[in-house]
This record gives C-alpha cells, sequence and structure tokens, in this order.
C-alpha cells in the first residue's frame, strides 16, 4: 500500500482488479482547492492508455511484481520461449505481451521480464540492440531528396531509416523503443 505522494514512473498499481504502469505523474497545487495528481496509466497486459486524476494522498495498492532476468531462446508456433537466467526455468510468453520487443529481439538476447501471480506482464528490451542489415538499396552520392536517408530491412524483418553510406551486411544499433537507427555497431 502505498500514497499517490509515492508515485513514480515505472510503478504498477492495481485498481478496480486490473494492473496499470504509471507512465507519467504530475504533482498539482492549485492556488484554491486540495492538491491532486495527475497521472498517466497504461493497462498491462493490453497496452489501453488512460488519464486519471487522484487527490494527493489517497492510498493506492502497489502491484508486487517479479522482475526477472530471462534470455530469449526461441520462438515457438505462436509463442516465445524464455529462460530464466538464475533457475533456467523455462516460460513460453505470448505475442500479445511480447508486444512491439519482437522487432527487435534475436536468439539469446537479454531481457528483463515482468511477472504478476506467475503471469507475465511485459517484456523490457535492453536500450539499442545490435542488428545486421540484411538489404539496402546502395546510397547515391549526392541524393539528398530524402533527407539523407534510405530504408533498410534488418534481420528481425523490420524496416528502418539509415544514412545513405550504411552498406548490406552491416552492423548497426537500433533503438528499441522508438526504432531509429542510433550508429554503426562497433565490431
Amino acid at each position: 500500500m502505498a500514497t499517490t505522494n509515492d508515485l513514480k514512473n515505472g510503478m504498477t498499481l492495481e485498481i478496480e482488479g486490473k494492473l496499470w504502469t504509471v507512465v507519467e505523474f504530475q504533482h498539482v497545487k492549485p492556488g484554491k482547492g486540495p492538491a491532486f495528481v495527475r497521472t498517466k496509466l497504461k493497462q498491462v497486459p493490453g497496452g489501453k492508455v488512460i488519464d486519471r486524476t487522484f487527490n494527493a494522498g489517497l492510498k493506492v495498492d502497489v502491484a508486487q511484481l517479479e522482475k526477472r532476468d530471462m534470455q530469449f531462446l526461441y520462438r515457438d508456433g505462436d509463442g516465445f520461449v524464455f529462460m530464466d537466467t538464475q533457475s533456467y526455468d523455462q516460460m513460453t510468453i505470448s505475442p500479445e505481451v511480447v508486444g512491439d520487443a519482437a522487432n527487435y529481439m534475436l536468439e539469446n538476447v537479454e531481457a528483463l521480464v515482468a511477472v504478476h501471480e506467475g503471469n507475465p506482464l511485459y517484456i523490457d528490451l535492453p536500450a539499442s540492440v545490435e542488428l545486421t542489415i540484411t538489404y539496402t538499396e546502395p546510397g547515391l552520392q549526392g541524393d539528398r531528396s530524402s533527407g539523407g536517408t534510405k530504408p533498410a530491412t534488418v534481420e528481425t524483418g523490420i524496416q528502418i531509416q539509415v544514412p545513405l553510406f550504411i552498406k548490406q551486411d552491416e552492423k548497426v544499433l537500433v533503438d528499441t523503443r522508438t526504432g531509429a537507427y542510433l550508429g554503426r555497431a562497433n565490431s
């Protein structure tokens, strides 16, 4: 049990039997009237985002999440098989829980899996991953009509924008939150 004054980004709350992660919050002290906390909450699993206002000092239930270091092993039909790096237990996680993280996962990648009462809720990947460019057109010198970038397909199958000088089979760093090109990987 905590109060709305204790809220932090990433904290998971249990409200009306559902789990919500705090995306952002703001304490507001108006000139007149009592203080309140304005929040943006994201439902886990599901991803629905809502805005909710709480009175300052209101008690809220904090969900007890277990965050485990896990390694992605392979894709099995519709599921993703992960292994706990401490106990070596394997867990199959549904594509709904994995979400967009599937676009950046290669075998043996480490991830943080949040588990509540034995059910996986979401996956946190590292901020950036190293991926190999599997296809891109050669960049033409002097071609600046596209702002100096071109589309490239990486080994997971997604398409990202890269600078014109990047060639096929190069390793690049990709931001797992935005899908943006970060630079060449140091090999």
